[in-house]
């Protein structure tokens, strides 16, 4: 069997065909060759194409992975995901070189959340709540993070509001994911106006009607989805949170309401079990191809750079968000060894 006929094997069910694949494992080659060449590490979110999951060093949510990219050996991070992900991991990781495949791979949520309007909404806010505490999702820019007080993620935003001793907490930059922080706190929540166009799209009619059409299915609901959507769920989930619950149930079926991309990394790891989908594609996730890991490596180009004092201040804050009981502890960083 050949390398083409085993990632069809692999992919087959997913709609690639054997010229995908062939055509697939040429290009894969290619950028497996050009990772040791360059001493690279690959990192590849959730959502990111399947094909991409064969080269990736590691698979898993954006603040995971630049943690993990700590503990991984090598002098060159390509991030395959989106445009905040390759910052969070450039925050962490100040050292070494990341690089974006393709900078079309931005984030319409980041985008909804510029820092000169936050700074000013701060401003705003704290002369009527002196309290304020501001508090950053991390798909959020570095200059927004690094005037936040903490960062957090999906799977521990209520916690990390719970643990902050303020009473009133600016919560940046999506409105749904707030809004679920909202209903597990008593402090009082000021939700940014912005939200994440994929999980918005989805319509809780839509997921009544995948319900109704499989009811002894398990329906995973990730809390960027709209509250009434939110509201249907078996278990609302951060997308590494639903690979872990679906690993260790004892269901077989579940319906997956996050972006697509997520459904196809569960069936490569799980083909026992079936996995519906109630999602959307991302098209800035979907905008890195196997050819953008391979020109990016090639020509070392998209690299992402900041000012030092906006990485200090960035750091901070996901370090406070640790410090907070949002994760284990901090990796010690990487330190390059001088000739």
């Amino acid at each position: 069997m050949t390398s083409a006929d085993r990632l069809h094997d692999k992919l087959g069910n997913l709609g690639y065909s054997r010229e995908d694949c062939r055509v697939l494992t040429d290009q894969l080659d290619r950028v497996r060759y050009l990772k040791d060449l360059r001493g690279a590490v690959i990192l590849a979110h959730n959502y990111q194409r399947p094909e991409l999951f064969e080269v990736a060093d590691a698979i898993g949510d954006s603040l995971a992975l630049s943690r993990k990219a700590v503990e991984l050996e090598g002098d060159v991070i390509v991030f395959a995901g989106v445009h905040f992900m390759a910052e969070t991991a450039k925050i962490l990781n100040p050292a070494r070189t990341v690089l974006l495949p393709n900078p079309a791979a931005g984030c319409s949520l980041a985008d909804m959340a510029e820092a000169d309007a936050v700074a000013a909404r701060v401003a705003d806010l704290r002369g009527r709540y002196p309290d304020l505490a501001v508090v950053s999702y991390v798909n959020t820019t570095a200059a927004v993070k690094a005037l936040s007080d903490v960062c957090c993620t999906s799977a521990n935003a209520v916690e990390i509001v719970n643990a902050l001793p303020n009473r009133q907490v600016l919560f940046i930059p999506d409105r749904n994911l707030a809004a679920h922080v909202q209903a597990h706190t008593d402090k009082m929540v000021i939700a940014w106006d912005g939200h994440c166009y994929v999980h918005q799209q989805v319509t809780p009619e839509a997921v009544g009607a995948m319900k109704r059409q499989h009811p002894d299915a398990k329906l995973l609901v990730h809390p960027e989805c709209r509250p009434d959507v939110v509201a249907l769920a078996d278990a609302v989930l951060s997308t590494e949170g639903m690979v872990t619950y679906a690993r260790k149930s004892e269901a077989a079926r579940f319906i997956i309401v996050t972006e697509c991309g997520l459904s196809d990394r569960l069936y490569l790891e799980m083909p026992e079990k079936t996995f519906y989908r109630a999602c959307q594609l991302c098209r800035y996730m979907k905008a890195n191809r196997v050819e953008d890991l391979v020109a990016s490596l090639e020509r070392m180009q998209f690299e992402i750079t900041m000012p030092e004092d906006t990485r200090v201040r960035a750091e901070r804050a996901v370090n406070r968000m640790l410090e907070l009981g949002g994760g284990a502890p901090r990796p010690a960083p990487r330190v390059p060894v001088l000739a």
